[in-house]
């Protein structure tokens, strides 16, 4: 195993998916690096979408290798991907808007009560608020208030909360779908700032964005897809916008760079 393939948390070698006659993923192949904010871009439709959920354990790849910390994987379901460490936040969120903050970090790991009291399923609330706060205090998510419905604070804090989340329980990988879509841009700073917290805590990031802007300041490389594989691989600071945008919508059909700017 060489440098590069030591470095690897996450690799994905000719992933190939196909709904019916149609080709989502054509041999496709991806890299994570560990502790690293990766950029997935592309125009719609050039597979992004489906190579996370191949990825995260929604979607079985047809063909294809998928590595986690060097070891063979594949995933059957969501829960799978999760034990492994693998944790995704789509445009949804999927938050329980009647639940408070603490309620919904622990959604779906309920802390219950030591004892009787916990084998009939009473939940240890004061627990789950404690390890809360300390969750959102070490990456330094604000919430109005920890007794709050989550559907009652804004975009920012809902999108924080959910972010928190799955950086609290992801060991390796944490997939993030648009997470500044729909919001201003207080709250997109604050977002960026808070990836950059979950990154400096060794958990590689895998942003999906089609914001580029946002995606040069925040990003350590950039990987880009189109028509269902990888075209593209920049190191975000040696590389123009021009340069993305032209492998993006495929104004060059081989892009060349110098030594130094292409990994």
């Amino acid at each position: 195993m060489n440098a590069d393939e030591a470095d690897l948390i996450l690799a994905a070698r000719g992933i190939k998916k196909s709904f019916g006659r149609v080709e989502a993923l054509r041999g496709a192949d991806f890299d994570v690096r560990r502790g690293e904010v990766v950029a997935l871009m592309g125009d719609n439709g050039a597979g992004k979408s489906t190579l996370v959920k191949v990825l995260s354990g929604v979607h079985s790849a047809d063909e294809g290798l998928v590595t986690l910390d060097g070891h063979e994987v594949a995933f059957g379901s969501p829960e799978e991907a999760r034990e492994a460490g693998i944790e995704t936040v789509y445009q949804d969120l999927a938050l329980a808007d009647t639940l408070d903050s603490a309620a919904n970090l622990f959604l779906g790991r309920e802390l219950r009560r030591p004892g009787v009291l916990g084998r009939i399923g009473v939940l240890d609330k004061r627990r789950m608020r404690q390890e809360a706060r300390e969750a959102f205090e070490s990456l330094q998510v604000t919430v109005r208030s920890e007794h709050d419905a989550v559907g009652n604070l804004s975009g920012g804090q809902r999108q924080g909360i959910a972010v928190c989340r799955a950086a609290t329980w992801a060991k390796h990988v944490l997939f993030l779908d648009e997470p500044t879509a729909a919001l201003g841009v207080r709250q997109t700073e604050n977002v960026l700032d808070l990836i950059r917290r979950v990154r400096d805590r060794g958990i590689s990031v895998v942003l999906i964005s089609h914001s580029l802007p946002e995606v040069m300041r925040v990003a350590d490389r950039i990987e880009v897809f189109r028509l269902g594989r990888r075209i593209g691989q920049f190191i975000t600071a040696d590389v123009s916008a021009e340069d993305v945008v032209a492998a993006i919508t495929g104004a060059k059909d081989m892009v060349q760079f110098e030594e130094g700017q292409a990994l």
